[in-house]
């Protein structure tokens, strides 16, 4: 029983060590644009010290950790698919994170938060002496949660970001029609929405900035907006920015109907989400109000029915 509980408490620290290292900042190198990134940690250097200085300014667990688990990172990494870390790595760079975890290090942390549920179940099975039953259910219940809880925590992450990119294009496309219409360019007008707006989508926009900047034509610097947001409103805005691009159609003329029709379309996911709420209220109704109200009106008259009887 020694050697089982030294085992457990060996696994539970090598697994937290682990996924210290999987979340700690780290540059996807399989991401499109992540010169950006590297280009931007160089400038930075240059300007503010050398290389032992960079280094420090980094967390402790990006200095120690992170090598320290760099070897089991890859071994993990070579027995994934390949199309599995193409699909964790699609699912980062669609929550913004692909430059600072690795899509193999998010695969190794589950891993290890695979291990380390059933490291626990099969240590609590044996401690608490349950039957058989019960036994079985913690060894599969909790491996279970260790496997799918990064991947709802990943899946919530994007969700979340397009829902944000989503709320936030109406207003971004207002300002960029005002400044094109005003007589900036589309590239100024860019730099006026990052210069006003603090959220992703506006930090999107800023690298795609970049991107055009560093020589990256228009098109295809939209075309890797659209890449890294998979969002549908987005996409047709990309879409209609490209073909009047293509066309030689006047840009604010394009930016003016788009900003009218996506600001319909956010009155009508208003109204679809209001519309949504009398079905959504009446389960918690049912499940707390409704017992509470019936034990206050019919408590009393139970209580005589009772002494009646």
């Amino acid at each position: 029983m020694d050697m089982t509980l030294i085992l457990a408490v060996a696994v539970t620290v090598g697994g937290l060590a682990a996924v210290a290292t999987g979340v700690s900042r780290r540059k996807l190198a399989a991401d499109p644009t992540g010169y950006l990134h590297d280009l931007e940690i160089g400038m930075h250097d240059e300007d503010e010290g050398d290389t032992f200085t960079s280094r420090m300014r980094l967390p402790f667990l990006s200095r120690v950790m992170r090598p320290l688990g760099a070897g089991f990172v890859d071994k993990v990494t070579s027995l994934t698919p390949r199309n599995h870390v193409a699909k964790v790595h699609r699912q980062l760079l669609l929550a913004g994170l692909s430059s600072s975890v690795r899509a193999e290090e998010f695969i190794t942390a589950q891993a290890i938060a695979t291990g380390a549920g059933l490291t626990l179940g099969l240590l609590g099975a044996t401690l608490l002496s349950l039957s058989t039953s019960k036994a079985t259910l913690i060894v599969v219940l909790f491996p279970a949660i260790g496997a799918l809880a990064p991947a709802t925590w990943l899946s919530r992450k994007v969700q979340e970001r397009q829902d944000a990119i989503l709320n936030d294009l109406p207003d971004v496309v207002d300002l960029l029609a005002i400044s094109v219409e005003a007589g900036v360019g589309f590239e100024g007008a860019l730099e006026i929405v990052c210069a006003h707006f603090d959220s992703p989508l506006a930090r999107e926009l800023s690298r795609t900035l970049k991107e055009m900047e560093l020589g990256l034509p228009r098109r295809e610097a939209l075309q890797n907006l659209k890449k890294r947001t998979d969002v549908a409103d987005l996409s047709n805005f990309v879409l209609a920015l490209t073909q009047a691009d293509a066309l030689g159609m006047p840009i604010g003329r394009i930016l003016h109907t788009q900003a009218k029709e996506m600001r319909s379309k956010r009155r009508a996911r208003a109204r679809e989400k209001a519309a949504k709420l009398p079905v959504k209220i009446l389960f918690p109704l049912i499940a707390f109000i409704f017992p509470a109200v019936l034990v206050v009106i019919l408590g009393p008259a139970m209580v005589s029915v009772a002494k009646a009887l």
